[in-house]
């Protein structure tokens, strides 16, 4: 145990010509491109399949954004011209008027494309235009994010800038490997506003996250209205890790961040953790601890210590209204329900409780999610399982794990000591925690999920994706959350959505060099690992 807190098929063609594409690395320019030209191949994600060659494409003053699949497609237009006007002054204008002599940018739905599934896209560059085909909106937002990466990377400033703006010529076809592809952001032990946590919705849609797991209460702080239980967060939400004034999210500030979530299609997954990590819920209500007494707020970061009381009633009528407000809050499918670490919950208790809180997730229209010690007790029917395990954890609780998997229980990977972003990269750095071990970039890209729990015999078609969680004892400010997500984000994006064919290290570190100036161009303050060539992209 921790001592703290933590698709789609692709089609066997494209797959076949996998290791082809990346034999070299990034694809080659054409002898036609500018100098700034982006390699077609040369994004993170790696796509699935590129067929790099003819003349690039060149964006000028004159080039609209063509969109041709209604209002959905017009959405996805509108948010390509907010990124692409402010750095290159162009007008770009929206619209569903095509026209002969080419030049524009089309965005096109057709839901013929069944190939493409409902997250992938084709991207074609020639010097006529660039046309992004999707049989989804999702899948055409995508293809817009892998546009952004082919353009230099003085695309993302936020003033005028020169130019050039090619495209190489060819043609990206993709799909995700993976349908869980998320990042988890822990709001309980720092408390971060709507705006900050917009900007984070913004660096994951770069990357083509599609899942963003809020952590909304542990034991230093509870974070969402709850109508029916006020002091959850007017109280429990009054502090934080070392004292601070802590906060919360009205209703209205939730909706808020699920309709931005949405706008750049990432689906909300809310966590309300439970039995344990409660000590802001017992703090706000004497009547949810067994002995009638309600413990004052804490502001620490140790674990395991809290418990709500799983013999009386009136935890159960806590736990339905909160599931009710916040399922219908929530347009997502998902409500996660924590369960991890809870050591002040005897395991019949635990079991006990497992068995009554599921039931109310599903009756508000929701499935559950839980971190993997819900395989302890017994999952409900598609239901998934959250393994943070280390490399080194216990075998009877990997089999657990495994024996829930081989009984339907999905699997969402988010080992610590890989892919938890709030780890030490070496000794020298001055946040985060060390308890999972360091983990420099290497160690946090260089794995394959679908191999991950073989051994343990967890099956690969029981898992369905993966998830970095960014768990905030030592994160204040939006500067210190760069500084431990970047560089180590887009690897685990590329984990999500690359075939495990287009996984490499070597030539992973050469693309993950060549985004250091997009993040600069961002104003993104990252990591310079020593492990990646930062100065010869």
């Amino acid at each position: 145990m921790r001592p703290r807190h933590r698709s789609t098929r692709l089609l066997g063609a494209l797959l076949l010509v996998v290791s082809g594409i990346f034999a070299v690395g990034a694809a080659p320019v054409s002898e036609n491109a500018d100098v700034t030209t982006v390699p077609l191949g040369q994004v993170i994600p790696a796509p699935a399949r590129v067929e790099a060659g003819g003349t690039p494409y060149r964006l000028t003053s004159g080039a609209r954004l063509v969109v041709d699949g209604g209002p959905e497609a017009r959405r996805v237009g509108e948010y390509l011209a907010g990124v692409l006007r402010p750095s290159t002054g162009y007008r770009l204008p929206v619209t569903d008027r095509a026209r002969d002599e080419g030049g524009d940018v089309r965005l096109r739905l057709a839901a013929h494309e069944t190939a493409l599934g409902q997250e992938g896209y084709r991207l074609r560059s020639a010097r006529s235009g660039v046309t992004i085909t999707a049989r989804t909106a999702a899948g055409l937002f995508h293809g817009v994010q892998t546009l952004r990466q082919l353009l230099p990377p003085a695309v993302e400033k936020d003033s005028a800038q020169p130019g050039p703006w090619t495209v190489a010529g060819g043609t990206v076809e993709d799909v995700p490997r993976y349908g869980w592809r998320g990042a988890m952001l822990d709001v309980s032990r720092h408390f971060f506003t709507v705006d900050q946590v917009k900007r984070y919705v913004d660096q994951l849609a770069l990357y083509k996250f599609n899942k963003l797991h809020l952590h909304l209460s542990d034991d230093q702080g509870w974070r969402i209205a709850v109508d029916s239980w006020p002091r959850l967060a007017a109280h429990g939400g009054s502090t934080q890790v070392g004292g601070g004034p802590g906060g919360y999210y009205t209703k209205g500030d939730y909706r808020e961040i699920v309709r931005y979530a949405a706008s750049r299609h990432l689906e909300v997954v809310p966590e309300i953790d439970m039995p344990g990590h409660t000590n802001a819920a017992l703090a706000s209500y004497a009547e949810l601890n067994c002995d009638g007494v309600a413990p004052p707020l804490y502001t620490g970061t140790d674990v395991g210590f809290s418990s709500l009381c799983v013999d009386k009633d009136v935890t159960y009528d806590f736990v339905d209204d909160v599931v009710r407000e916040l399922a219908a809050l929530t347009p997502g499918r998902y409500l996660h329900i924590g369960g991890d670490e809870a050591h002040s919950t005897s395991h019949a208790d635990y079991v006990t409780f497992m068995d009554r809180v599921q039931p109310v997730v599903a009756r508000y229209g929701k499935t559950v999610v839980g971190w993997h010690q819900l395989t302890g007790a017994s999952p409900a029917r598609g239901a998934l399982a959250q393994y943070w395990g280390l490399d080194g954890t216990e075998p009877e609780e990997k089999e657990r794990v495994a024996a829930a998997a081989r009984n339907g229980t999905g699997i969402v990977l988010s080992p610590a000591d890989r892919i938890y972003l709030d780890m030490k990269y070496d000794k020298d750095t001055r946040l985060g925690l060390d308890w999972a071990g360091y983990v420099e970039v290497r160690r946090s890209y260089d794995w394959d999920p679908g191999a991950y729990l073989a051994g343990a015999g967890v099956p690969e078609s029981a898992v369905r994706g993966v998830e970095a969680p960014l768990w905030t004892e030592t994160i204040v400010t939006p500067a210190d959350m760069d500084h431990m997500v970047f560089p180590r984000l887009p690897g685990v994006a590329e984990l999500g959505w690359s075939p495990a064919g287009a996984l490499g290290w070597e030539r992973y570190r050469l693309r993950l060099a060549a985004q250091g100036p997009r993040w600069e161009a961002r104003g993104i303050g990252y990591y310079r690992s020593p492990q990646v060539p930062w100065d010869a992209r």
